[in-house]
């Protein structure tokens, strides 16, 4: 149970207060779906800069949000949002208002009545590691809800670290070539998510037009240092991407769950 020692009974807890802005809950929705650049959001929600500005930093403040500078050009700046972050805090304003309110485990979304599983295809640069990684995590945590593929703008061989992160998560990558996003430019997605800043700016449009997602997340083969020196890097990549994977999963589900009730009725 999420702890609300401190929490004055007569106000709401502050995550209730930053959420329930009109704006900042637009921001906080669009972020859900995509890291975003300033501009994007200002044009996502029809205000000026200044006043978006203003709400970003009223959410950083209040650690929901954070930002990344972006690989592909330096003087753009990624907003990300901690889903993990809003969910302890939401979790914690439900049991605030009433203990019954706890979260508990849910039922997974079952692949009953003939529905497909969506299919994900995950990009970056090289497909040499996050993509490589993410791929393999979505087929695994799914339990058959995805089927996932991955591919790069300029593909080069592997990374040994990858390989080694997914084998400590019980995936053996040992053989998986590295595709070119090409490969899968006349296919069918449900999902396209760019996991890299520079292959976003070069994403070609896929067929049957899917949901477009963009995760800003750095490249742990740039870390400095031996294959050894970067070995963290990877893990944190792995962790990240097992993070927003579970939470894409489980968008996914609902859906399909949806679409399931609306068959049987």
């Amino acid at each position: 149970m999420v702890a609300t020692t401190g929490q004055d009974a007569s106000s709401p807890p502050r995550f209730l207060r930053l959420a329930g802005h009109a704006l900042r809950w637009r921001l906080l929705s669009e972020l859900a779906r995509s890291d975003r650049r300033v501009g994007e959001l200002c044009a996502l929600a029809g205000r000026r800069q200044s006043l978006v500005s203003y709400h970003l930093r009223q959410l950083r403040d209040g650690g929901l949000v954070s930002t990344r500078r972006s690989a592909a050009d330096g003087r753009d700046t990624y907003y990300v949002l901690d889903l993990a972050r809003c969910g302890e805090l939401l979790a914690g304003a439900a049991v605030a208002l009433h203990p019954g309110l706890a979260p508990g485990p849910r039922p997974r979304a079952g692949r009953e009545h003939g529905v497909a599983p969506a299919r994900v295809l995950f990009l970056c640069t090289g497909n040499s590691a996050r993509s490589q990684i993410a791929e393999a995590l979505a087929e695994q945590l799914s339990g058959g809800a995805v089927t996932a593929a991955s591919a790069g703008s300029h593909p080069k061989p592997l990374h040994p670290n990858a390989v080694r992160v997914m084998r400590a998560r019980g995936i053996d990558l040992t053989g998986r070539r590295s595709k070119h996003l090409a490969e899968f430019a006349a296919q069918r997605f449900d999902h396209v998510i760019s996991l890299c800043d520079r292959v976003r700016e070069v994403c070609p449009e896929f067929p049957g037009g899917p949901e477009l997602v963009h995760w800003s997340i750095p490249d742990p083969a740039r870390a400095p240092g031996s294959d050894e020196d970067t070995l963290p890097a990877f893990e944190r990549t792995a962790v990240e991407l097992s993070t927003r994977i579970g939470f894409l999963i489980q968008a996914i589900e609902q859906t399909t769950t949806g679409q399931e009730v609306t068959e049987r009725a």
